[in-house]
């Protein structure tokens, strides 16, 4: 191997030679070879850096190429070799955790810290130097560069997005700064000095800065990124009083002083220079007091100088600033933590007073509020509840008002006539919005408490369970309005702009094709979160399709949200809110719904429901809700999985009104949206059935074979009702057919990630069944699931889930032939079995008491059984989970699945 590394080296040194004293000499082709002779070298350098690391002057030399590579003006050489940095430097930096043997002299970690100091010892202050330099100039894409821009990068090949095959800018820059950070970390000094310096001659200096945006841009997250690493408490130099701690600081300080000194009034500028004093914000958390005031005190001057009319188009660019600058605050209460809280009187003094002068939107006001939330977390309980009081009791008196619920939430077309009331519209909006910050924002800080007062907090109330009760009624009959505008008897009289908003997105649509999405309107705030704020609304006249489409999206996902939030406070949901209301307003119109409101309405509410009700409780909220979901749910998937398996169309309601351009797109985003809801009605299912929400059930015996158990210690499935939540299902007939239907169906579906998540419920059924003396479940799970789970193992798509499958097979055929029939007679009417076959299958079940041994001889018998037929069992070594759509990953969604092919190809794998 290391022959293999000399001979790269040398052909390495002779092209890096030729780059710096005859580039013009070299043609595509030998940069061409070359990126492959860079590419070996990082993957040798990646995996067998141990060949050379023995030879000093050779690991030396290497290091020194590699840096080259970095520094190269080609972006794909530069490129290869960041992939290699980031990773020598993750290794190096790391801290082993160091086994003590025996002997107790932990010698194996000893020795790697050894060798990693030998290598760190060669990346000195010239390579790090280097590294910070380029990766500074490299934050920067092409495509921001404007015409006449002063760069002083040289002839830097910059990102474009026409560099193909290596992903999107995002994340080659998240690669940098990962990177930067490594950096940093190591040499705090140096990456403080650097980026202050450069950011201090380089921009802050610039006559004209507006043309230096771009770059000002990238800067900011150079300086995010070097502050991060040296101030977020894991570097050993933050907080301590050495004499690096001091000089960083002092580099901090006198940049932070430089930025307070600008005076830049241009929006865009503004905004720049809000995230530049966000950026320092885990540094202010070891600056003075005074610091973190002149900060607060900066970012209320820049928000103050920019207008705030709403109707005037030309300050749209303004109101966009404005949004970020108050972003800034929250980020700065995150990261400064408790040194923020004795100026948290000032900032509320200075926002009382901006509301009082009319100068301080809505949209402004919640995010400053949140800022206030974040802050009182570090503050405690008591400060947490003042807080929350000081700003919802504005909002409580709006709010809970009866009129405005009279007028537009008790008739058919009330909505409509809050839709043309723009300016209530919208108060509305922000109103249900910050409701959701308040409670993500508001509980206890994990950490802030302290022994003694861990005890008496686990019983105090939650911060906002006060607040719920005049919160949670108006906001279930606005979301039961907003439900019914999809019925029937209301869609058909509705105008046309607001039919024409209840449909998908753009970026909806974009989303599940998989495609990358158009560009959001100057409208929209979108923050890390994925949470938008409308900014341009405040004020208009007119509303239109697309204002109503982002009101009824805003106010259905904060909406969902504050309920779900709201029912993990446990006591002031389940004993003060009335079951019927919360019915009313979420089941009333499910049959009308479409598959991704059905999807968001479980994944945001009633998977925290089902999680948190108490078990005292199940019998008041749990049928009333998941009797009409899961009635209708398991029609809609089975008419949609019937239709896309035999017609190769899902048929959901979603994309009915729908023009993408061609019949074949319509078909992906049907079956994309037809999978989402099914997975999420497998993950409740899931949920329902987790240890937490089972206690009472018994584990299965060890031993393999217990065909002699003593049926009369068998107890009625009521006994597991009460803490067993699948059990209580189980014994409602209305919440019990349409699941197991549901459950059944499944495994037939084409989908190996519902599968997998419908399974855990299907294995709790099987254990009930056996540890019961109900008939009726023991006959449903010996003869229709033993068979549906056989079936389900005909699917190559469940080769991920196949190996719990046998074992449920194993449970079904061990625990339950000797009390039931059918489990011999599925087995019997499998094509390729004999009653021989059979009965040497039950004899060598008899000679083993091992699960994992009678799983294997079960697998066999299927096998046998069924010709050879069982694709999952087949392939289950070389698949994954199958997909036909291609999607980025969402929070909600599982990670992206590998198609697979089926045979009879359905939807998108069709045509591939």
């Amino acid at each position: 191997m290391s022959n293999i590394f000399q001979i790269l080296m040398n052909v390495s040194r002779e092209f890096l030679c030729k780059s710096e004293s005859n580039v013009d000499g070299i043609d595509e082709n030998e940069f061409e070879f070359s990126e492959y002779i860079c590419e070996s070298m990082v993957s040798l350098g990646s995996s067998n850096l141990q060949c050379i690391s023995s030879d000093m002057n050779v690991l030396a030399l290497y290091l020194q190429q590699m840096l080259g590579f970095f520094k190269h003006f080609k972006l794909a050489l530069h490129y290869q070799s960041l992939l290699f940095w980031v990773v020598l430097m993750r290794d190096l930096l790391s801290k082993p955790k160091v086994t003590v043997h025996a002997y107790g002299e932990g010698s194996g970690s000893k020795q790697i810290d050894n060798d990693k100091a030998k290598i760190l010892s060669l990346v000195n202050d010239d390579t790090c130097s280097a590294i910070l330099d380029i990766s500074f100039h490299r934050l920067l894409k092409k495509e921001r560069i404007f015409p006449g821009m002063p760069l002083a990068m040289g002839s830097l090949e910059l990102w474009s997005d026409d560099f193909e095959g290596k992903g999107d800018f995002s994340q080659y820059r998240s690669k940098l700064s990962e990177l930067i950070k490594f950096v940093a970390s190591f040499k705090p000094l140096m990456a403080g000095a650097k980026v202050s310096e450069r950011i201090i001659q380089n921009l802050l200096i610039s006559p004209t800065p507006i043309q230096g945006l771009a770059v000002m841009e990238s800067m900011q997250v150079a300086l995010e990124n070097v502050a991060s690493a040296i101030f977020d408490g894991s570097n050993e130099y933050a907080g301590d009083n050495s004499e690096i701690h001091h000089a960083v600081c002092g580099i901090f300080g006198g940049l932070l002083q430089q930025l307070l000194s600008l005076k830049w009034t241009e929006p865009a500028l503004v905004e720049v220079l809000a995230h530049y004093l966000d950026a320092l914000g885990l540094f202010l958390k070891y600056s003075t007091p005074d610091a973190v005031g002149s900060v607060i005190n900066k970012l209320f001057e820049l928000l103050t100088s920019l207008p705030y009319a709403v109707k005037d188009p030309s300050t749209s660019g303004a109101r966009y600033a404005r949004l970020h600058i108050c972003t800034s605050f929250i980020r700065i209460a995150k990261a400064a933590d408790k040194s923020i809280l004795p100026h948290m009187k000032g900032i509320a003094d200075t926002m009382a007073y901006m509301q009082r002068e009319g100068c301080l939107l809505r949209s402004e006001h919640n995010l400053l509020g949140e800022a206030f939330l974040v802050m009182a977390s570090a503050a405690g309980v008591q400060q947490q509840q003042e807080v929350l009081a000081w700003l919802l009791e504005p909002l409580c008196k709006q709010w809970a008002e009866l009129e405005w619920q009279s007028n537009y939430l008790s008739k058919p077309l009330g909505l409509v006539e809050l839709i043309s009331n723009t300016t209530f519209m919208w108060s509305i909006f922000h109103i249900v919005t910050f409701f959701e910050k308040a409670l993500k924002r508001s509980g206890m800080k994990k950490g802030s408490l302290n022994v003694q007062d861990s005890s008496t907090a686990s019983t105090s109330l939650h911060p906002m369970a006060s607040h719920l009760s005049w919160m949670l009624p108006p906001l279930l009959k606005l979301l039961r309005a907003i439900h019914s505008l999809w019925s029937p008897p209301v869609c058909e009289i509705l105008p046309r702009e607001v039919k024409a908003a209840m449909t998908m997105s753009d970026v909806e649509r974009h989303s599940l094709l998989g495609e990358g999405n158009p560009k959001l309107s100057k409208g929209g705030l979108t923050f890390a979160d994925g949470s938008q704020i409308e900014m341009s609304k405040e004020g208009n006249v007119e509303t239109n399709e697309s204002d109503i489409r982002n009101w009824l999206k805003g106010i259905r996902d904060s909406g969902y949200n504050v309920l779900g939030l709201s029912a993990t406070i446990v006591d002031p949901f389940f004993k003060c809110l009335n079951v019927h209301t919360v019915v009313e307003a979420l089941m009333e119109n499910i049959q009308s719904m479409e598959f991704r409101h059905i999807r968001q309405l479980v994944h945001s509410i009633v998977i925290h429901l089902v999680k948190s009700c108490p078990s005292e409780m199940w019998e008041v909220w749990l049928e009333k809700p998941l009797s009409p979901l899961f009635l209708h749910v398991q029609q809609a998937l089975s008419f949609s999985w019937s239709s896309l398996l035999t017609e190769g169309k899902a048929k959901v309601p979603d994309v009915k009104h729908i023009l993408v351009g061609s019949a074949l797109k319509v078909e992906v985003m049907e079956e994309k949206l037809l999978r989402d809801l099914t997975r999420e009605i497998c993950s409740l299912l899931s949920t329902i059935a987790s240890p937490l929400l089972n206690t009472g059930l018994p584990s299965l015996e060890q031993s393999g074979h217990v065909s002699r158990m003593d049926t009369s210690s068998l107890k009625d499935l009521d006994a597991f009702a009460s803490k067993s939540m699948v059990g209580y299902i189980l014994k409602h007939q209305t919440l019990a057919l349409p699941i197991l239907h549901i459950c059944l169906q499944a495994f037939t579906w084409t989908d190996g990630e519902a599968v997998t998540k419908v399974s855990s419920f299907c294995a709790t059924v099987v254990l009930l069944s056996i540890s019961t003396n109900n008939p009726e479940l023991r006959q449903f799970v010996s003869k229709d699931l033993f068979s549906a789970v056989i079936r389900g193992l005909a699917l190559e798509s469940n080769a991920v889930i196949s190996a719990d499958l046998v074992a449920l097979c194993r449970e079904i055929f061990v625990y339950l032939c000797d009390r039931d029939p059918a489990p011999r007679q599925v087995l019997l009417s499998l094509p390729c079995i004999t009653p021989q076959d059979l009965a040497a299958f039950e004899e060598a079940l008899t000679k083993t008491s091992s699960p994992k041994e009678q799983k294997q001889h079960m697998k066999s018998l299927l096998v046998l059984a069924t010709g050879n037929q069982l694709r999952a069992l087949a392939a289950q070594k070389s698949v994954n989970i199958i997909t036909n759509v291609t999607t980025r990953p969402r929070s909600s969604v599982g990670a992206p699945e590998t198609r697979i092919d089926e045979g009879d190809t359905i939807g998108l794998a069709a045509i591939m």
